[in-house]
């Protein structure tokens, strides 16, 4: 007696992707949600796999170009993301300095290394593999978006320190590679169908 357990579809059935609802296979909408059901996420893989490798390009110029410039008694004087998180630890501002780093630099960067991760991950999975695989999906799934706190940042500045002739603060070039892969990132995780991760499980 074949004890393994069965997917959803080997008895069926196919899962809502938005409210995890079990439906019969043939029903053509979720009957708690409403949403179009399909047994799995079209063209998944190839659609989160292409917006992960935009989103990787885009970092390069969002991490190499200023992210605002400062002028100051007409000096004016671009910084990075980088640049700038290394000024405010030198001046002491150490709890923003790290907010601003781990929000602008290692959740964006983990993102794409867990999507890569989960979007090339080989066939024949054990199921304590597919649970970190899903947990690590669904943190830098929830996480995404706070790496835009960069881009509030240098929002507000422009809006508050406008001392002409005296200190000015303009947004970079930056802004928009980096508020751009930040969208990018986060409709690639959108368009990931998770199910296809426990696919990968070797019953």
């Amino acid at each position: 007696m074949n004890d393994a357990p069965k997917k959803a579809w080997e008895e069926g059935l196919q899962a809502c992707h938005v409210c995890d609802r079990l439906e019969p296979i043939g029903l053509e909408r979720c009957g708690r949600c409403n949403t179009t059901l399909r047994l799995r996420k079209q063209d998944s893989r190839q659609r989160t796999l292409a917006l992960t490798i935009t989103a990787s390009l885009l970092m390069i110029p969002a991490h190499t170009l200023p992210i605002m410039t400062t002028e100051t008694l007409g000096d004016a004087e671009g910084s990075t993301i980088v640049g700038g998180v290394l000024t405010l630890w030198h001046h002491g501002s150490y709890p923003i300095a790290l907010v601003i780093f781990i929000a602008s630099v290692v959740v964006p960067i983990g993102k794409l290394i867990a999507l890569y991760w989960v979007v090339l991950g080989r066939m024949g999975l054990d199921l304590d593999s597919a649970v970190r695989r899903s947990f690590l999906f669904r943190m830098s799934h929830m996480v995404g978006p706070w790496s835009m706190i960069d881009v509030f940042v240098v929002a507000i500045l422009v809006g508050l320190v406008q001392l002409v002739g005296v200190l000015q603060i303009y947004p970079g070039l930056a802004v928009v590679s980096f508020a751009a892969m930040v969208v990018v990132t986060m409709l690639a995780a959108n368009s990931f169908d998770e199910r296809l991760i426990w696919d990968r499980v070797k019953m």
